[in-house]
């Protein structure tokens, strides 16, 4: 045993896992060679953002990446994971904005366009960097060697394929149309990052003046009045015959003066509100359709940051709300307003920054959505990408059915620069995958590209294809693509998931992915969402430093359900911390008792009732927790190796096997180390994908000669039939069931272990109780002898005399003169009766005493009564327990 390392006495995470870790990868470990045949299992890292450090959230999607990875790899499959990061344009931008103006006093525009992207670097460099360190602290085994970055050389490149590409085949397109708009970022967002929240506000009822008709007027209600400066007319149902007479006129717009049509068209609800919709196409999707039809014009009447225009008159240069009220209440002054309704309603607001968004026509670049969705949807519909847990892909299917074409511009500096170039001298804008200087058109020299940047999400979306080196042909890229998985939470569906599976079916001609693992998010021990606002994030760092990485791993896949949300405590970091000790104790109590220097497992015949017990549950261990991990189900594998471990390995195997380990030198004691070492080794190695570090550590301290020289490398377990000894293992489950029960009812009894006790088993199966096992009942049952029959006399034992305890399998009777010392006891209960019948004396005076009850509070006669009742109640005990004695 020499040559295998001494485990210490105390589990100490904090001086091994670097060490550990960095084994694995100077030993190139996580780096899979291209050229080997065997299956290949691929997985593509969800980009961290560069904006700060990694949240529970992340160590979540990476423990269970990490878990599918390791598994696969030990399964022998050719396993390649992709580690990077995403530029995350808005969110970084933000970030250094933020430090910009907090630290020295300056906007963007003070620095320039060049030396604030140069800043932005400066900050991706650094956070970077801090973001890989976690990932390995945490145990990830990517391939460091092929690490990317979004906004990379080659991701670049493949961005300006993509683009280029898909704006020749004519989706891709610029246009003036509704986008949703964030004030505060400064941008246009797609519909995805608009999230939808119902908010009370108000319908305002208002009077547009007929022109040529005296006190006449038309009705509009709108929830938002400030954007009234932009209607270009108002619209009424031609088939509505309350409103069809209103077609035609002309209606003069309140505190603006401007002359409006009146116009017909089907986008008018007939009964709703009073049937007459103000029309603004610079600031509604519906009515920007309605000015389509009807040529009208489209007047934008407010700035980028939601200030009100030229177009408001009086109300220019206010903020949208504050010229909200000054117009109410102006209208209302004018006798313009006729009513306020309260009225609840969905407003959008920006995901990053939760300002409500505004719906403002502005020119912009989109996807055309339509005939990249249509493939999209089909391969979930035919089980080409599967969905775990399948309920997520009807959320897929929802809103790719009802999905509009994607905005893809943002008024950004930090990102992807749209590839289009504009000659100065001619008009002429072309796009290409190189940078223009020269006019195509007129051979002009004064070319400026295009200053909006890419959605980040359109690189990310690449993400499975451009990391493996497209548009070039790679070797990676033949090999891994399409990649095996996906694994991501359920909050980004439509953001990421849909986009990467329509752009690997438009550009590679194939899907992704074959699976998406959906899991929840993250949340504290009340089940709330993680946030600064509430203060209760929790570095993940942190809980290494204190627990070490294996137990955050432990505590985020301890209960973990795909799809679910989970619960995140300093109770469940004890557990796990409690769990790892405890596997370390046992293997060292083991490495202690090793003297072999190669596990052989002996022949069936060699072993011993409990071998064969301990070899069956291991098997039927690795079976579950083999079918568990292939359907996705990390709680309910890591649920089953825990529970073998703690209650049959530690708890009862090898107590089982401590009389062999001390008969040295003996063929039992060899059977007795091989098997320990044997089923020790496969349960670290079904243990290793969730716990990587302690279960190298402890393995590197075993016998493993013949196996492979680190368990990351090593064959995952296989459940093995001749491993399946079921009549032996039936037998010594009969026994250890009745031990547990004698261990249970005599720890209610308060019999201590030192008191022994004979042992009557009555069972109709006499040969699972076999002299063999009564040195098991005598060592962890405290039985002084054994006795077993198909039934006994009643003289002998009964319920009578002895204490019954009833198994599946046995009833067994422990003499009550053996557990208790009569005389003793019989000594001990008649004095409690004594002070019992005191305290009940001295209280019914107390609570008879009119006095006390009338004068002391009503919670202190309460708690005197409720006392009274609990005297009575032991009284009856002790009175029961001393007839039993008699």
């Amino acid at each position: 045993m020499d040559q295998y390392n001494e485990l210490p006495k105390t589990y100490a995470p904090a001086e091994s896992e670097d060490k550990i870790y960095k084994n694995w990868c100077e030993k190139g470990y996580f780096t899979p060679d291209v050229n080997n045949d065997a299956e290949h299992f691929s997985v593509v890292i969800p980009p961290p953002n560069v904006t700060g450090q990694l949240h529970m959230g992340h160590a979540l999607d990476e423990t269970l990446q990490a878990i599918r990875v390791r598994y696969k790899r030990m399964q022998g499959c050719n396993t390649l994971w992709v580690p990077g990061t995403d530029h995350a344009g808005i969110a970084t931008q933000i970030k250094v904005e933020e430090r910009l103006r907090e630290e020295e006093g300056l906007t963007r525009y003070d620095l320039g366009r060049e030396k604030f992207l140069e800043r932005v670097w400066d900050w991706k460099d650094k956070y970077e960097a801090r973001i890989t360190d976690q990932l390995k602290k945490l145990g990830t085994s990517c391939d460091w060697t092929r690490q990317r970055f979004t906004f990379d050389e080659g991701c670049s490149r493949a961005v300006r394929e993509v683009f280029v590409n898909l704006y020749d085949k004519g989706l891709i397109y610029r246009g003036n149309r509704i986008i949703n708009w964030c004030p505060n970022c400064i941008t246009a967002l797609s519909d995805a990052e608009v999230e939808y929240s119902e908010q009370a506000g108000f319908f305002w009822h208002i009077k547009y003046p007929i022109k040529g008709e005296e006190d006449a007027y038309v009705e509009v209600a709108t929830t938002r009045p400030e954007t009234m400066f932009g209607d270009t007319a108002v619209a009424v149902n031609p088939n509505d015959e309350k409103n069809a007479h209103l077609i035609g006129k002309t209606l003069i717009l309140p505190m603006v003066g401007r002359e409006i049509p009146v116009v017909a068209d089907e986008y008018v609800e007939i009964g709703f509100g009073t049937g007459c919709v103000k029309i603004t196409p610079a600031h509604d999707p519906n009515d920007f359709l309605v000015g389509q039809r009807h040529n009208l014009p489209v007047i934008k009447v407010m700035n980028d940051d939601a200030t009100i225009n030229h177009w408001g008159g009086k109300y220019e240069g206010m903020d949208r709300y504050a010229a909200r009220k000054a117009l109410v209440a102006d209208l209302e002054a004018e006798g313009y307003l006729v009513k306020t309704v309260p009225h609840a309603h969905n407003v959008g607001s920006c995901y990053r920054c939760r300002t409500t968004v505004e719906p403002i026509a502005s020119d912009q670049w989109f996807v055309k959505m339509e005939p990249l969705a249509k493939p999209a949807l089909e391969v979930v519909k035919n089980g080409t990408v599967k969905f775990e847990p399948e309920r997520f892909s009807k959320i897929y299917v929802n809103w790719m059915e009802n999905v509009h074409d994607w905005c893809i511009s943002r008024q950004l500096w930090w990102g992807h620069r749209i590839p289009a170039f504009y000659c100065r001298d001619c008009g002429e804008m072309t796009v290409s995958k190189e940078d223009i200087t020269v006019c195509p058109k007129c051979g002009g020299t004064h070319i400026d590209q295009e200053n909006d940047v890419l959605d980040t999400w359109f690189s990310s979306a690449l993400w499975p294809f451009s990391t493996l080196g497209w548009p070039e042909k790679t070797p990676d890229l033949e090999k891994y693509y399409p990649t095996s998985v996906l694994v991501t939470g359920y909050d980004i569906i439509f953001f990421w998931v849909a986009r990467m599976i329509f752009s690997g079916l438009e550009h590679m001609g194939r899907e992704p992915f074959h699976t998406v693992f959906i899991h929840g998010l993250v949340r504290d021990a009340q089940g709330r969402k993680m946030s600064k606002s509430l203060g209760n994030g929790i570095d993940p760092l942190e809980v290494i430093d204190k627990y070490g990485a294996d137990a955050l791993r432990f505590a985020l896949s301890t209960g973990n359900s795909p799809g679910n949300d989970m619960r995140f405590s300093d109770e469940k970091m004890e557990a796990a911390r409690n769990f790892a000790n405890k596997l370390w104790n046992a293997s060292r109590f083991v490495r202690m008792n090793l003297t072999i220097e190669k596990v052989e497992l002996p022949s069936a015949d060699k072993l011993a009732a409990e071998d064969k017990w301990i070899l069956s549950q291991y098997n039927k261990t690795v079976a579950a927790v083999v079918n568990a991990l292939d359907h996705y189900e990390v709680g309910v594998a890591l649920a089953a190796i825990y529970e073998f471990i703690w209650d049959v390995y530690c708890d009862w195997y090898i107590e089982l096997t401590k009389s062999r380990l001390a008969d040295k030198g003996t063929e039992g004691n060899l059977v007795a180390q091989n098997v320990l070492c044997y089923v020790l080794t496969g349960t670290l190695k079904m243990l290793h994908p969730f716990m990587p570090f302690i279960t190298e550590e402890i393995y590197q301290a075993l016998p493993h000669d013949g196996d492979a020289e680190s368990i990351m490398i090593s064959e995952y377990p296989r459940a093995n039939e001749a491993l399946d000894f079921p009549r032996e293992s039936m037998e010594l489950s009969r026994v250890i069931a009745a031990i547990k029960a004698i261990r249970m009812r005599r720890n209610e009894m308060n019999v201590v272990p030192s008191r022994r006790a004979k042992v009557y088993i009555e069972t109709k199966y006499p040969e699972s109780f076999g002299e063999g096992t009564y040195p098991f009942f005598v060592r962890l049952a405290s039985a002084s002898e054994v006795e077993v029959a198909a039934s006994f006399d009643e003289q002998i034992v009964s319920a009578d005399n002895a204490v019954q305890i009833i198994t599946d399998s046995a009833t067994v009777y422990l003499p009550m003169s053996d557990l208790v010392d009569t005389e003793k006891e019989r000594a001990r209960l008649e004095n409690e009766l004594k002070k019992l019948d005191g305290e009940i004396l001295r209280l019914e005076k107390k609570l008879s005493n009119e006095g006390f009850v009338a004068k002391a509070p009503a919670a202190v006669v309460d708690a005197e009564r409720v006392k009274l009742a609990k005297y009575k109640e032991n009284l009856d005990g002790v009175k029961a327990a001393l007839a039993k004695l008699k």
